[in-house]
């Protein structure tokens, strides 16, 4: 009987360490809704990077030390902008659905979301603290959350080491854009005010808003985190978007303005 007692403590002991074993908590970052195309079809772009789990501490000195430079093409010339700021990144529920630039998201593909750069953009997106680097695609328009610069694809995020911190600091350093025909190179621009927690308060600002720009075309939409509100002025260049933008002040302070390229 005491031989049966401790085979059957063996067992269950084993059992208590494999199930320690399996509880580990996953890191994931939450987005934000996209800019519609209608209003029928919001939230596909980027108007991501609501709140980002807790970060998960990362060991890179080794890969850091061994960190080189993403090589880009030497078509591509010279950086024609450099900024530094914050990066997150998004993976789903986004994976499948279209993106600000009408093609299907693919987390797996090196692309990213930045607010004013043209799409097609080419850019080198560098992880100050570990030296890492990779070269993306913009594709998409976000991140809507104030101090981050650039919204990563999962794969991006994982080869900057950015996928388990959740936000990082980068450098983008932006290569010339392709020419498009028929898109004017100063590009169009609008202005998109959210996230509200009360769809009643979107909807009064919209009315608001198309009380005063007449010319302008004003809609609301629902998003995973609240009501939005999207202001494509009359002529739709960067200085009209910007009055626009400085002349909006919602009393939700969660809800701010966005200047953001629509093409």
């Amino acid at each position: 009987m005491t031989g049966g007692r401790l085979v059957c403590g063996a067992v269950l002991s084993a059992f208590a360490l494999m199930a320690a074993g399996c509880h580990r908590e996953t890191v994931r970052a939450r987005q934000q809704p996209p800019p519609p195309a209608t209003r029928s079809a919001p939230a596909n772009a980027s108007t991501r990077g609501g709140r980002v789990s807790r970060p998960v501490p990362e060991d890179d000195s080794e890969s850091a030390s061994k960190a080189v430079p993403a090589p880009v093409p030497n078509s591509f010339g010279r950086p024609v902008s450099t900024e530094v700021g914050m990066a997150s990144w998004y993976g789903p529920p986004y994976a499948g659905r279209k993106g600000a630039d009408g093609t299907v998201y693919d987390q797996n593909a090196l692309t990213a979301a930045h607010l004013t750069l043209p799409m097609g953009t080419m850019v080198r997106v560098t992880n100050l603290t570990n030296n890492q680097s990779v070269v993306v695609k913009i594709t998409d328009r976000g991140p809507f959350v104030r101090g981050r610069i650039i919204d990563l694809s999962l794969a991006a995020a994982k080869a900057t080491g950015v996928y388990r911190a959740g936000v990082a600091k980068v450098k983008v350093e932006a290569f010339a854009a392709p020419v498009r025909a028929n898109v004017d190179p100063a590009g169009r621009w609008c202005v998109q005010v959210g996230a509200f927690a009360k769809e009643s308060d979107a909807v009064k600002l919209k009315e608001e808003l198309m009380r005063r720009y007449t010319t302008a075309k004003v809609i609301e939409f629902p998003g995973p985190t609240g009501h939005w509100v999207r202001i494509n002025p009359g002529q739709p260049d960067r200085n009209h978007a910007t009055e626009v933008a400085d002349s909006i002040h919602p009393k939700d302070p969660a809800a701010l303005p966005y200047l953001i390229r629509t093409d």
